[in-house]
């Protein structure tokens, strides 16, 4: 499977998007060519390679033509120009005008599509947070050209690639306060948090924006599954390059990865935990009191696990088998216990190759307050969960009632 994954440690905004894809290998001519059948005029986009804190990307700017600025509303635009379709005052283009101008370009319907859902969610972002119906609001920032050029560049290169998934990390927002059209506002930009609704997101990494609605709308629109800690096979990386020298490195880092499905099971990576141990012996002559004892110290030691097998040895004796399980380097400490501690005078050990569910641990609401409850997963997907133990008996003794109907109770619940 051919997945695009976002790394937003310092954010996102359009043209670190545009920069970063272009660097993965997305064509600049053909970016450029395709946006030409929008028909708008008054800009020109510049490609070159940029360094931020020692890395080196991609950098997009959207060259807005002089002779054609107009009042700005905020110090975020630089200027707005005319094109073929004939509109006012860019600054007060609505989402019909947008619409507008992508229906009639000569863009695939996919591009076309995706465009207008990312404008759309920038929309009823800012008609939210001023309290305006949806197609009354003025853009400030969408209706500018730059922003017309982030977004359907944007679904340009998202078609482009045509990946069979979009995955991305959570988003670094920053913090502080900009300046915009309606004064100075906090960081994140009220329009940027709205897009972001269950998200997940970071703060404060930077007192910047380091995303920007237009970045934020592109994740929320195009991304499918956001997720931090990822198995991958990484083939592909491409460096984006913002407009700040922060303290971190202002740039987006996209990569096109496939899944790790190198084994049928999740397996631990850890070496000694992948290839374990089990040191054994059989007994028919040691007092049966003394296991529990012998059982509880090799735990203490580090074994893994401990079991008892009852088998019938030589001369027709009943007898035990003692199994410990353990990480390689507990090896000799399981024989010294089983040597100092037992009646035998032999142990034997062999390799064992262990493999072993993904696992996560979930706190779940229930009638009896919050439960903790055991999943796993299997080729990703989930197999099967169990409530822990220890937590279902302390609620039997506490609530005076038997463990069965706990467990019943809590299974018709979750």
């Amino acid at each position: 499977m051919k997945i695009l994954y976002y790394d937003c440690f310092s954010g996102i905004s359009g043209d670190m998007n545009l920069g970063a894809l272009i660097d993965l290998g997305v064509d600049e001519k053909y970016l450029i060519e395709e946006l030409d059948k929008l028909r708008l005029d008054g800009y020109e986009i510049k490609v070159s390679r940029g360094i931020r804190k020692g890395i080196d990307g991609t950098k997009v700017d959207v060259m807005l033509q002089e002779h054609n600025h107009e009042h700005s509303h905020d110090g975020n635009e630089d200027g707005h120009s005319h094109g073929h379709m004939n509109h006012n005052h860019h600054d007060h283009r609505n989402l019909k005008d947008i619409e507008k101008i992508i229906d009639c370009s000569e863009l695939s319907s996919n591009v076309k599509e995706l465009s207008k859902k990312m404008f759309m969610k920038v929309a009823e972002a800012e008609a939210k947070v001023h309290g305006k119906p949806l197609y009354e609001v003025h853009f400030h920032e969408v209706g500018a050209i730059d922003s017309i050029v982030d977004i359907v560049g944007a679904a340009i290169c998202i078609s482009h690639l045509n990946v069979d998934k979009i995955m991305s990390s959570s988003i670094e927002l920053g913090g502080g306060f900009v300046k915009c059209a309606h004064g100075i506002i906090p960081v994140p930009a009220p329009a940027t948090v709205e897009i972001l609704k269950g998200i997940p997101v970071k703060l404060g990494v930077v007192p910047f924006e380091t995303t920007t609605p237009t970045g934020a709308a592109i994740l929320a629109v195009n991304v499918c599954e956001f997720k931090d800690n990822n198995n991958f096979i990484v083939n592909k990386i491409g460096y984006g390059i913002g407009n700040r020298d922060t303290e971190i490195p202002n740039v987006l880092r996209v990569m096109l990865v496939e899944e790790n499905n190198l084994s049928d099971n999740y397996k631990v990576e850890n070496e000694d935990k992948v290839f374990e141990e089990i040191v054994e012996c059989n007994i028919d002559d040691m007092n049966p009191e003394l296991y529990e004892y012998i059982i509880d110290k090799l735990f203490n030691e580090g074994a893994l696990d401990v079991y008892l097998i009852p088998i019938i040895m030589k001369k027709g004796r009943p007898g035990v088998k003692i199994s410990v399980l353990c990480q390689a380097a507990k090896l000799e400490k399981m024989k010294e216990v089983l040597f100092r501690e037992t009646t035998t005078f032999g142990v034997r050990s062999f390799k064992v190759d262990k493999t072993m569910l993904q696992r996560e641990f979930v706190k779940v609401n229930t009638s009896y307050g919050e439960i903790t409850l055991k999943e796993a997963y299997y080729k990703g997907e989930k197999i099967k969960s169990k409530l822990e133990y220890e937590e279902c008996k302390k609620i039997a003794e506490d609530r005076g009632i038997s463990l069965r109907e706990v467990y019943e109770n809590l299974t018709n619940e979750i």
